[in-house]
């Protein structure tokens, strides 16, 4: 069996601890704090009020602008407070509604639609609707995805899943396997496009073995070789087609469309169930908690809430303990476990603190081996401090992914990504993103 893959990238340990572990259901909490912020683009502008009694999947937050997305109440209960909290995410105070549950689900459901009959622009209509995002982490609205600016052939399904520790598409992939299809053939018709591809490293082989036998002449299974950041979008592309997105471009130049595993799911429920986005599959995992687990969480779950109640608290003994929101190479670390849950939050990482002694680049070039997008990060680093945001700009600063490949196999321990984190950040608050 040849398995496709990309140049460069590194192989941390895999440590995929819950991938037996069959996705449960948990418990309703008892309080949500749901962020405006949880799509790519601008916030959602919030239409309820503090002491408004509200329903399980009623629209609490209204996109604003084109790229924006519907939020909607994951609980059926009283809206306690409309407020700016602080956010790992998005490193500031985001918006965010409170809402006390008051009892079970009192849903308020999505319009019905035949999705046999329904027209293009009809099933686009739900999925915006439904407040869909990416579900592998980057919550692109889906809705505005769909959309491509130009014509598109292809549609790639992304079930990789590189992350260290995360299991939950690996899970959803088994377990829910027609509901994805089903997903996967209303974005067809949504995109007009013909081939379908879904790409799965070869870590997960039940998977591969399961799709392929039932997805057969439907949707082509792409067995991928094992190797972190393959799950990465321009990476799988590479990979499964051979072509690349130019810098600067969107995958929908070169005639294709990259969508989750886990948001076909979500498009699937939206448009046969006419359930909005109000709760994910995520893993819980990692050595400093006390069960490992892949769970259906409502969004809005404060993190504490799930250590406690899916994790069973942290393991005794241990005093520097580091929670992710993701995953060990790319995941946000979380300051206050007061922070809720995401859409595009796939899980939570538990693991030891380990202290990271950075010394001076010894020009050793591991970086740029790994590097999946074929950059300099070395270079990039050292321009990046130097503030010298225009030179770096000029060799590709824009094209990282920041996938932290560079800083891991980094034997001096710089850490490549902070600083070409910040170097962005500055650079197109200067220049408003533009070179």
């Amino acid at each position: 069996m040849t398995l496709l893959s990309f140049k460069g990238g590194v192989h941390p340990p895999e440590k995929k601890l819950t991938k037996n572990a069959e996705i449960k259901t948990a418990p309703l909490p008892q309080k949500v704090v749901v962020f405006m912020l949880q799509h790519a683009g601008a916030p959602a502008k919030p239409i309820v009020q503090v002491g408004q009694q509200v329903k399980t999947g009623q629209v609490i937050g209204e996109p604003q602008g084109t790229i924006s997305a519907y939020v909607h109440s994951p609980i059926t209960g009283t809206v306690t407070s409309v407020s700016k909290i602080n956010s790992p995410v998005h490193g500031m105070a985001v918006e965010a509604i409170t809402i006390e549950r008051s009892s079970d689900d009192d849903w308020e459901l999505l319009p019905a639609v035949d999705y046999e009959r329904a027209s293009r622009e009809e099933l686009l209509d739900v999925v915006k609707k439904a407040g869909i995002v990416g579900l592998g982490g980057a919550m692109f609205p889906t809705h505005v995805k769909l959309a491509p600016p130009k014509p598109v052939d292809t549609l790639i399904i992304n079930g990789a899943e590189c992350e260290p520790y995360l299991t939950i598409d690996h899970r959803v992939m088994l377990e829910r396997s027609d509901e994805i299809l089903l997903g996967i053939e209303i974005t067809k018709k949504i995109l007009g496009v013909k081939s379908v591809y879904i790409g799965i490293e070869y870590n997960k082989k039940d998977a591969i073995g399961l799709l392929e036998k039932k997805w057969a002449g439907k949707v082509q299974v792409v067995p991928l070789r094992t190797k972190y950041p393959q799950g990465a979008e321009k990476q799988l592309i590479n990979a499964i087609t051979g072509k690349e997105v130019p810098s600067g471009g969107l995958p929908s130049d070169i005639g294709i469309v990259v969508q989750n595993v886990s948001t076909m799911l979500a498009i699937k429920q939206a448009i046969v169930d006419r359930k909005p986005l109000i709760e994910r599959g995520m893993t819980l995992s990692g050595e400093r908690v006390k069960e490992n687990g892949n769970w259906w969480v409502r969004i809005g779950t404060p993190i504490s809430w799930i250590i406690e109640n899916l994790g069973k608290g942290f393991v005794e003994g241990i005093e520097e303990v580091k929670v992710l929101m993701g995953g060990p190479m790319m995941g946000i670390p979380v300051s206050s476990l007061d922070t809720p849950l995401l859409k595009g939050n796939n899980g939570i990482t538990v693991i030891q603190e380990q202290e990271r002694i950075s010394t001076n680049c010894i020009r050793c070039s591991y970086c740029v081996f790994a590097c999946p997008m074929n950059l300099q990060p070395y270079l990039l680093d050292l321009l990046s401090r130097k503030k010298k945001y225009d030179e770096a700009v000029a060799i590709g600063l824009l094209d990282c992914i920041e996938c932290g490949s560079c800083s891991y196999s980094c034997p001096a321990n710089v850490e490549h990504v902070k600083s070409i984190k910040l170097a962005k950040k500055v650079y197109k608050a200067l220049r408003g993103g533009k070179k």
